[in-house]
């Protein structure tokens, strides 16, 4: 088990959860409070499951990968709806969705590694 710090989805997770402190700062005062916060949480909560996932094994990782992969998603609508309401630039979104985007290919990985690894 590697310390979860060092883990590249948990670099990519710290980069986003950057990015989303600096997309909410800058979200007019109503929007902050409706997505902007709810993007933070989903940020924060992305790195518990990495956490939780590194120090998990068998079905209990697998459990934890799927609720990263599935909060992953959330944060990604909720970057949609802040370019639909135009909290935030479609140059904040692309960048943001490319970070969302590697740390799905990585948790993707990193479950079928652990589906096919033999049970311990």
């Amino acid at each position: 088990m590697a310390i979860t710090q060092h883990l590249p989805i948990y670099q990519l997770t710290r980069e986003l959860t950057e990015l989303a402190i600096r997309l909410a700062a800058n979200m007019p005062r109503n929007l902050t409070r409706l997505l902007g916060d709810r993007l933070l949480n989903e940020c924060f909560d992305i790195g518990l499951l990495i956490f939780r996932a590194n120090v998990a094994q068998g079905a209990d990782r697998l459990g934890h990968i799927q609720q990263l992969l599935e909060r992953t998603q959330v944060a990604e609508l909720l970057l949609r709806q802040c370019v639909d309401l135009k909290a935030i630039s479609h140059k904040q979104y692309a960048q943001a969705v490319e970070i969302t985007d590697r740390i799905g290919k990585q948790a993707t990985g990193w479950k079928k590694h652990t589906a096919a690894a033999p049970a311990a």
